[in-house]
């Protein structure tokens, strides 16, 4: 076994992959919830539909989606082996010590993780596949033709349970971000006394802000188109 294989199956390893793709997922969201935000105009649907065109169509895009999934894959993967670890060589004396010293976030990144997984999971099947099965209709601007995602869109947020759902899991998105963004710094040494306090604000910010503009999209399409 080469000392490259040692080292990214080791714990260290392990840590550092989580928090390069963590880092790296976190760049996404802000795209994807600038994306997204054109659900919010009142056109009908043009500018998400042709947003979207865009995203599936543009080869720089499509190529990044790639390294996109094999980061959630990757990501999710070593976390779930390294809660396991975790969980299986923790002391039971430890227990009540530890709870008194970390956050809750920290205590349940791994259920945190897994929640998001499963959301993640539902909504790829929800939006993601059914536009690649072309399970979605289409709509035609200045004589081009798109597929109709937001048709499909409009219509799961109609929903109130799917609505619910979705928020609910940008609560345990943002209480996961809560712990994990000044902790991929830590992980990768990026640790100073004058730019810590900074990193850790700015993670306290994010793993807010954008969970709650993603929350808005789904409550604001439901009340509207509902009304």
């Amino acid at each position: 076994m080469s000392w490259v294989t040692t080292f990214f199956t080791s714990s260290i390893g392990r840590k550092l992959i989580m928090s390069l793709t963590g880092l790296f997922l976190i760049t996404f969201l802000i795209v994807h919830l600038i994306g997204n935000l054109q659900l919010l105009y009142n056109d009908g649907g043009q500018a998400f539909n042709v947003y979207a065109k865009f995203m599936t169509s543009n080869p720089f895009i499509k190529f990044t989606s790639y390294g996109l999934y094999a980061g959630i894959l990757l990501h999710a993967i070593q976390g779930i082996i390294l809660w396991r670890k975790n969980a299986t060589s923790r002391p039971q004396r430890y227990a009540v010590a530890s709870k008194s010293t970390s956050s809750f976030t920290s205590r349940n990144m791994g259920w945190l993780g897994m929640i998001v997984l499963i959301f993640i999971l539902i909504h790829m099947y929800q939006f993601w596949l059914k536009m690649k099965l072309g399970d979605v209709g289409m709509a035609t601007y200045d004589g081009k033709q798109v597929k109709d995602l937001y048709k499909l869109v409009a219509a799961t947020y109609q929903n109130p349970l799917f609505v619910i759902f979705y928020v609910l899991s940008m609560a345990a998105i943002g209480m996961h971000l809560w712990h994990g963004f000044g902790s991929a710094f830590q992980t990768l040494g990026l640790n100073h006394k004058k730019y810590t306090p900074f990193i850790n604000t700015l993670g306290k910010v994010y793993s807010v802000l954008i969970p709650l503009g993603f929350a808005i999209i789904p409550i604001y399409m439901f009340f509207v188109l509902n009304r």
